[in-house]
């Protein structure tokens, strides 16, 4: 028996942000810093802001909006961060309330209950809080036992996580619940030119489990790669609060050109490499499930494959919907366009992002 990814599902909030309504609210908060600032500006102590258009994030990007946890505090320009109310520690914490919800799609897609699964893994950038693991809040809000934690490798968490599921599943769990439930918003800067668009909130959940006689992706090859790089970071912990700390720095930030550069090439290499290894020909995998961060890297990384003259539809691209969902940008893509994989047919599932971290995964579908 192989093991499988037999259900998926998706959360996304119902308010979105489009590029023009982001690019208003940051342009106007460019305006009023360089009014007030202008005496500093002039004589060279500060460096003026730069405002932003529509279509240079689209350029930049591929992205045209964005879902949010919250848009009235994102686009005030006085705030330019969403507006949340603390909840107490006896409510149900937003991550872990949205990952319910996607949890509970997902097991009905697999056709599985609570009691059938046995680990329940939180993999994601950005955890709402230290501890105790929401992993285990969420274990506990829908009634499961064995156990559950969180762990987080970036954006590459998802396929870093499915490796994690895959283990667990090897050791004699009967299956396992994995969650991507990425709130970016709230890490992201909206004051910056180069990275106020890149981000969206959404939550993700896979059922991952061994079977020969339920529909699924079977995981064929995984393979996992770090190395060190700042040109990815976010500052944010707890030992900020005995620092003298710059705020600006505990926030989102990247080189994105050396990421570019350096993360695109890297990626090509650990496919190839897989599907030679499964001697498997770039011409037989039906769709490459990129991660969902730049739509010019994934049309570099698919051409480096599969060669200049590749169909673009082979890579499928949400982030023009979603934007950047961090870990769960591969599996909105597996689960919007899962369909056009045929049976016996098979898939890469790759992300890749701070760390450096790369996760990448053969898949073959599988239609009982």
């Amino acid at each position: 028996m192989g093991i499988r990814i037999t259900g998926t599902g998706l959360f996304h909030p119902t308010e979105s942000i489009s590029n023009e309504e982001l690019v208003e609210s940051l342009n106007a908060y460019v305006e009023q810093y360089n009014q007030e600032n202008a005496d500093k500006i002039e004589a060279g102590e500060l460096e003026a802001l730069r405002g932003s258009s529509p279509e240079f994030i689209e350029k930049a990007s591929g992205i045209k909006s964005r879902y949010v946890v919250e848009k009235s505090g994102i686009l005030d320009p006085k705030r330019l961060r969403p507006h949340l109310q603390e909840r107490s520690n006896e409510e149900l914490s937003l991550q872990a309330e949205w990952g319910v919800i996607a949890a509970k799609q997902a097991m009905e897609n697999a056709g599985v209950t609570a009691e059938d699964i046995d680990v329940v893994i939180l993999a994601c950038s950005n955890m709402q809080r230290a501890y105790p693991a929401v992993a285990i809040e969420i274990q506990s809000a829908l009634g499961i036992q064995g156990y559950a934690y969180d762990m987080n490798v970036a954006c590459s968490a998802a396929t870093f996580g499915l490796k994690q599921a895959y283990d667990a599943v090897k050791c004699g769990a009967r299956r396992v619940l994995l969650l991507n439930v990425e709130i970016t918003s709230g890490h992201l800067d909206y004051r910056t030119r180069d990275a106020h668009f890149i981000f969206g909130d959404v939550a993700t959940a896979s059922i991952i489990e061994e079977t020969e006689t339920k529909s699924g992706y079977e995981i064929l090859d995984i393979h996992l790669f770090t190395q060190f790089s700042n040109n990815i970071r976010n500052n944010f912990g707890f030992l900020n609060r005995s620092e003298d700390a710059v705020v600006d720095d505990k926030l989102f930030r990247q080189d994105g050109r050396k990421v570019f550069k350096e993360v695109c090439p890297l990626v090509a290499k650990i496919i190839t490499a897989q599907l030679e290894k499964l001697e498997l020909t770039p011409e037989q995998v039906k769709r490459f499930w990129l991660h969902q961060a730049n739509a010019n890297m994934n049309e570099l990384i698919l051409k480096l494959v599969v060669g200049k003259d590749a169909d673009l539809d082979r890579a499928p691209i949400i982030l023009d919907e979603f934007a950047n969902t961090s870990s769960a940008g591969v599996i909105i893509a597996m689960h919007r366009t899962g369909e056009q994989v045929n049976n016996g047919e098979y898939a890469v599932i790759s992300s890749f992002g701070a760390g450096y971290s790369v996760g990448s995964i053969v898949v073959q579908k599988h239609i009982a």
